[in-house]
């Protein structure tokens, strides 16, 4: 298990964009995370101020932060950057709202060089919420 240190050990990401609050589990092939979504989240000011959901793209964000976990973990201290390369057939199946826990699992389907394709299920309450797949890029940083 990672809590927020360990995973900005890994990823570039810093407050507020940083949507991973734990990982679960971690092996080669597959990564589990936790988004804990609350009212103070500054997205909910404009997202709707009377009827406050998630941001579609936020929750994307949230798990491209979890498949990128997975992809850096075996090459953290090499100065790579993870980036989003793709998004396919990303469902929406219900709303996402404050007090709502993300459990983020990401599947590797293959990783090829620095290129990498995964399956991705965000559930809320053990109920479908999301369901996708993502496609990243390892880049070198620029230091």
């Amino acid at each position: 298990m990672l809590g927020v240190k360990e995973i900005k050990e890994i990823l570039p990401h810093r407050y507020p964009f940083l949507l991973v609050d734990r990982i679960l589990e971690l092996s080669e092939k597959r990564a589990v995370g936790l988004k804990n979504v609350t009212i103070n989240e500054p997205f909910f000011q404009g997202h709707y101020p009377e009827h406050p959901v998630m941001p579609g793209v936020l929750i994307a964000e949230a798990v491209a932060q979890v498949g990128a976990i997975l992809i850096m973990k075996p090459c953290v201290g090499e100065g790579m950057v993870p980036y989003l390369a793709g998004i396919d057939r990303l469902r929406y199946r219900k709303p996402v709202y404050p007090g709502d826990q993300l459990r983020i699992e990401v599947d590797m389907l293959s990783m090829k060089a620095r290129m990498g394709k995964m399956k991705a299920k965000v559930f809320v309450d053990g109920e479908l919420a999301v369901e996708g797949t993502m496609m990243f890029a390892l880049v070198k940083g620029k230091e």
